[in-house]
């Protein structure tokens, strides 16, 4: 076995008897030889036997210290543990280490001196054990005599040689000191303590090799045990494959065919559920349709019918679809309107009744409506005269019955039937019999005392009358009697003013309704999105009109058709919109951005434009043929040079506020519209000339300075025209509607921004040229310079180029911001030459230069007064 000295001589472990523990007895601590698993490697195969490993050593410690081979011992420890090559020679101390004596732990050993006291004292107080069980040792005499040789620090469990006690313990280092006269003296002890520390080791191998000896047979029975293991669960895995294959084998023949089945079954269970319940689904969804086919031939019962057995599903089968969470709403707004229906229907019959003429021959059409419509008032009729009876009899009784009869006549308005309204709830009869009686006995007298009852609600009287007298005399009428205190309160006539005056709101609903559904059916056509402006408005003025009318006659407004004509407006507005938004976008995509000439037509309508109020002007075509266009468009005495582009759009802007003029109800609308379109505008114009979009879009080959002003000068024309439409909407809009009116003002703002940007573009063009020319002027003849001629020169293109597009002001300004720029890089170039006011010769030039520039700028058309302040332009002396 391979050892090293540079460990522990002795194995580590838990306790110092690691090694005697097998010596007890082993009826209480061995425990039954049982199967371990095989983990050790196999029989080496033929190809692996005669190759070398760790396991072919068979050397062990002694028999390496005591190589026969030497010729004699040698006398020093390290000698024999290093091998033949070692030369006991003097180390030459390295010229990069310092050398270090004992001083040099003097501090680290006063500073651990304490701490080696305290565990001194404590190593005293609580001693190790002995771990050494004596009395195990018993049967081994000669094993317990030989280990009790070896000293009892190397079986300490913490024993280790990088203790420095233990290792002066185990090495003294008296032994190893060759320095004096004591070299053969020092030599005799290392040698005797090589030889005391090789009986040691011997002594624990022979005991380790003991210890194996007697545990031989359980590692024998273990790698018995290990094979006969592995036969067994390789059996058992070959069984459990089987197994595995059998089962799958039952489960594929009489299993899955079945379960299979069973599946389908389910399946076709579950898919007929489906399909049942989408069947009812799509006779649900096609309760609408079929509800207004019914209402369409008047069969309301029916309809009624579908839609109270539709709810029923709804709540019962299919509650909790999603699809139809909206239909139980619906449909509880189908029945409000086939009650509305009935009512209309009810009236008309009445009305056609009511107002027939009297003649004997005059046949009404659906008798079996009409007889039905008699009875009831009939019914009614005696019903209340029968009341009025009781009534005399018992005051309590005739309370109860007011209130019965509130019911019953709040049933019969519900149905339709008005004609029970007229007449009050307890003199209905008596009522109507005077009215009868009066008639007959003196046609001169006036039956209606109220000014509320027109003349035809007398007719209606009549007519109600004599209808019943008839049908009370014979199986088609008998006279009745009438009494001269049955006559109409004031009460009663107001309540039958009140029902004509419904009578006249239902007549109106019903117009209206039937001028929405003509409105409706055209508009599916797509008929009235092909109206132009002209034709629609004139469209939406007639409806208004009809509007007006209606309201005049029964003194209610119909929201019915108003609502439909806002929605053909906003649809309208939308269409007016888009068109107007297509046009400015191919106008900007197409436009060169070069002054147009302006026809004499949108003079005139921007002339149309006065005291802030917008009319576009009358076409005249022969007086405009004869006047040639102008170069300028003249706006409040000012001239603005304008693109083509920009001429449009003034007159869609007029369009904008025009209709607004010719359709009130699309104010709101129409001011976003043209908050929209006067954005676009400005933000494509933006990217067309600053962000340099024409040279695509169009094909320009660069963007020249003209152009530039030539946008700005436009972009001015639209600003200008801002406050006059706001005040046009203003004047239109409601009070709680003023707030739109900020679209207005952020516009104004994005305006004066862009102009702002162009200006600021302009100046930069001329910063840049400054910068190019001036960073190479030199102080030196001709005068004037070069460079100077070239400034000065290309200040005239600038000044050329917008002139005469720009106000005489903003040119000025514009110049006063260029020259400021041109002074800055002067004063920079002059300081990097270190060219200063001191009236020397290099002064001199520059003066001249600067004259030469001032000259030719002040000599351009409408700067002669700029005040150029050339002073500046040198650096202050120091």
């Amino acid at each position: 076995m391979a050892s090293s000295h540079s460990s522990s001589p002795v194995p580590q472990g838990s306790s110092s008897d690691v090694f005697f523990k097998k010596e007890v007895d082993p009826t209480k601590h061995i425990r039954p030889v049982q199967s371990l698993p095989d983990v050790c490697p196999k029989e080496p195969t033929v190809t692996d036997q005669h190759r070398w490993t760790i396991y072919h050593s068979k050397v062990n410690l002694p028999a390496a210290l005591n190589d026969p081979r030497l010729a004699k011992r040698e006398s020093d420890f390290f000698t024999k543990t290093w091998g033949l090559d070692f030369v006991d020679t003097e180390v030459i101390p390295s010229f990069y280490l310092p050398q270090i004596s004992k001083e040099h732990f003097t501090v680290y050993q006063q500073e651990i001196s304490q701490r080696e006291k305290i565990h001194e004292r404590c190593k005293n107080i609580c001693p190790p054990k002995d771990t050494f069980d004596r009395t195990l040792l018993h049967t081994h005499d000669k094993s317990r005599t030989d280990l009790e040789q070896v000293p009892k620090i190397f079986m300490k469990p913490d024993f280790a040689l990088d203790d420095s006690l233990t290792f002066n313990s185990v090495l003294p280092w008296s032994h190893f000191n060759t320095a004096g006269g004591k070299g053969n003296r020092d030599a005799a002890s290392s040698k005797l303590l090589q030889e005391k520390l090789s009986h040691y080791l011997d002594i624990v191998e022979v005991n380790i090799a003991h210890q194996i000896s007697l545990r031989s047979e359980a590692f024998f029975h273990a790698m018995t045990s290990q094979h006969e293991l592995q036969d067994y669960l390789k059996k058992t895995s070959q069984a459990v494959k089987m197994l595995r294959d059998k089962i799958a084998q039952i489960d594929k023949v009489m299993c899955e065919g079945s379960l299979h089945i069973l599946r389908l079954a389910l399946t076709r269970n579950n898919c007929v559920k489906v399909y049942n319940k989408l069947k009812l689904m799509a006779t649900v969804h096609q309760t609408q349709p079929t509800v207004q086919v019914l209402l369409s031939t008047s069969e309301f019962v029916g309809a009624l019918d579908l839609i109270a057995t539709t709810q029923e599903v709804l709540q019962q089968e299919l509650q909790g679809i999603h699809s139809f969470r909206h239909l139980g709403s619906q449909l509880c707004e189908l029945e409000k309107l086939i009650d509305k229906m009935m009512i209309a229907e009810f009236s008309t019959y009445s009305h056609s009744d009511l107002n027939r003429p009297l003649e004997d021959d005059c046949q009404i059409l659906e008798e079996a409506t009409l007889n039905i419509i008699h009875s009831v008032v009939l019914s009614v009729l005696d019903k209340n005269r029968r009341t009025r009876e009781l009534e005399e009899i018992s005051q309590q009784k005739n309370a109860t019955k007011d209130n019965s009869l509130d019911t019953e006549v709040a049933y019969l308005i519900h149905e339709g039937m008005f004609i029970s309204d007229a007449f009050s709830e307890n003199e209905l009869t008596p009522i109507a019999i005077d009215t009868t009686s009066q008639r007959n006995a003196s046609p001169n007298s006036e039956p209606c005392s109220s000014d509320s009852v027109s003349e035809p609600e007398c007719t209606t009287d009549s007519s109600s009358s004599k209808e019943q007298t008839s049908s009370s005399a014979t199986p088609g009428g008998v006279d009745i009697m009438v009494n001269e205190d049955m006559k109409l309160t004031d009460l009663e006539l107001e309540k039958l003013a009140n029902n004509i005056q419904e009578l006249l709101y239902s007549a109106s609903d019903i117009c209206h309704d039937r001028a929405v559904k003509f409105l409706m059916s055209r508009a599916k056509d797509g008929f009235l999105e092909k109206l132009n402006s002209t034709e629609f408005i004139t469209l939406s003025r007639l409806m208004e009109t009809f509007i007006l009318d209606t309201e005049q006659i029964c003194g209610r407004k119909s929201m019915s058709l108003l609502g439909a004509l806002q929605s053909q407006a906003n649809k309208f507005v939308n269409r007016f919109h888009e068109e107007r938004k297509t046009k400015l976008s191919l106008l900007l995509d197409n436009e060169r951005w070069k002054q147009a000439d302006v026809p004499a037509e949108f003079q005139d309508l921007v002339d149309s434009i006065s005291d802030g109020k917008i009319a576009l002007p009358e076409k005249k075509s022969g007086a405009t043929e004869e006047r040639k266009p102008a170069e300028v468009l003249i706006v409040d005495g000012q001239q603005y040079a304008v693109v083509g582009t920009v001429l449009l759009l003034i007159r869609i802007i007029l369009e904008y506020c025009q209709c607004v003029d010719n359709i009130p109800s699309v104010t709101t609308d129409m001011l976003t519209r043209l908050s929209d379109l006067l954005k676009y505008f400005n933000s494509r114009s933006c990217q067309l000339v600053l962000g340099a979009g024409a040279l695509q879009v169009v094909g320009l080959k660069t963007i020249t300075t003209k152009n530039l002003a030539l946008s700005s000068r436009c972009l001015q024309l639209i600003v200008h025209y801002i406050p006059v439409i706001r005040a046009h909407f203003e004047a239109r809009l409601q009070p709680k509607q003023y707030s739109m009116l900020r679209h207005f003002d952020h516009i104004t703002k994005d305006y004066h921004d862009h102009i702002a940007e162009i200006s600021a573009k302009l100046v930069a063009i001329m910063d840049s040229l400054f910068d190019k020319l001036l960073s190479k002027y030199e102080v030196k003849a001709p005068v004037p310079s070069a460079c100077f001629r070239n400034i000065c020169k290309q200040m005239a293109k600038m000044h050329e180029a917008i002139f005469d597009l720009l106000p005489e002001e903003q040119t000025q300004m514009l110049f006063l911001r260029i020259n400021a720029s041109y002074k800055l890089h002067l004063k920079k170039q002059l300081s990097h030459l270190n060219v200063i006011n001191d009236g020397g010769p290099q002064n001199g030039l520059v003066t001249a230069d600067v004259a030469f520039y001032t000259g030719n700028l002040q000599a351009l058309k409408g700067l002669k007064d700029l005040d150029l302040n050339m002073s500046e332009i040198w650096e202050q002396k120091r």
